[in-house]
């Protein structure tokens, strides 16, 4: 089969993809690929931690070699089916290959999931939107405010656009299911291991340094198409750009306060602040000004624009690469 033609096929996968999780949302199955590659992880990380000493050097090294096997068998494993399928039939091929997309984004179930946050907090009070929002965010929820919960709420869309929509469908645009799966499991071992306390510090830095280097240009491109989305969304994209301007570096990680400084400006509110891991404060520096007060109706404007984001971003990679498949 001519490169050209998994070019294309590619293309119409990552569509394909795009629209069937528009329409059905992520499958809750332990099937899952993503499920599949923690349960990869996991093992790999018992495994390995029995076989390296328990020393500085020793989890930094068994932290590699773990990363490195996950990449290979989760990228290995898909490639070696699309191969499979693209040389019975280019229709197999594209078929598979959107099946493969389909699972890497996470457009409905993130706009599902932060929905049920506000009607928990409508229709049963401040302590089922505490509960709601505890399957969404990594922070404690116990002693949030209903201000507390909306405004996690708002973050998690707002960071999750990042690496859960647009970063999957960039690297899918470049290299289809295989680099979309590659990045899916430096992702997943980021949430999983990139922690910095005793038992990950140095066991998942190699991880957590990865997720940061692949999530780099994707998250400052994220933010960038965010802004240029606030207007069709009914928000205010000047101020998204000044917010993302003047914020953007507001966060431990380099990449995290792109989307949520522009979702901060587009809406005219203020997150991020102060917040509660496994019971330990942590200081954090606000992100946008606090020009009115949090409110349960932003979880939809959040995700008003990230829906809009979502679809600009695959109207305009989706012309790129169909450019490129035309003149290159």
């Amino acid at each position: 089969m001519l490169w050209c033609e998994y070019f294309a096929g590619s293309l119409l996968a990552v569509v394909f993809g795009f629209a069937a999780d528009l329409i059905f949302g992520d499958p809750l199955t332990r099937l899952h690929p993503i499920c599949l590659i923690g349960n990869l992880i996991a093992v790999l990380e018992k495994g390995i931690r029995k076989i390296f000493p328990k020393t500085k050097a020793g989890e930094l090294f068994g932290g590699c070699v773990m990363a490195l096997l996950v990449i290979g068998i989760s990228t290995g494993t898909p490639a070696l089916v699309l191969v499979l399928a693209y040389r019975v039939s280019i229709y197999l091929g594209v078929a598979v290959e959107a099946v493969m997309c389909f699972f890497l984004f996470a457009v409905k179930s993130l706009k599902k999931e932060s929905m049920n946050v506000k009607k928990a907090l409508e229709k049963d009070g401040l302590e089922a939107g505490r509960k709601a929002v505890s399957r969404i965010v990594g922070r404690d929820t116990q002693s949030l405010s209903e201000k507390g919960v909306i405004k996690a709420a708002v973050e998690t869309v707002a960071e999750n656009f990042s690496d859960g929509v647009f970063a999957p469908m960039f690297y899918m645009m470049i290299g289809g299911g295989i680099l979309g799966f590659a990045y899916k499991s430096i992702n997943t071992m980021d949430s999983m291991v990139g922690y910095k306390n005793e038992k990950y510090l140095y066991f998942g830095r190699f991880a957590a340094k990865l997720d940061d280097i692949v999530n780099y240009i994707p998250a400052r491109l994220a933010a960038l198409l965010m802004i240029a989305s606030a207007k069709i969304s009914g928000l205010d994209g000047k101020m998204a750009w000044k917010i993302w301007n003047r914020d953007r570096r507001n966060h431990a990680s380099p990449n995290s306060a792109q989307t949520e400084s522009a979702a901060a400006g587009a809406l005219h509110v203020q997150l991020a602040g102060d917040a509660y891991y496994f019971g330990k404060l942590y200081k954090k520096p606000f992100i946008g000004d606090d020009l009115r007060s949090i409110e349960r109706a932003d979880i939809v404007r959040i995700n008003r624009l990230m829906v809009t984001s979502s679809v600009v971003s695959l109207l305009l990679m989706g012309l790129v690469k169909l450019l490129v498949l035309v003149f290159v």
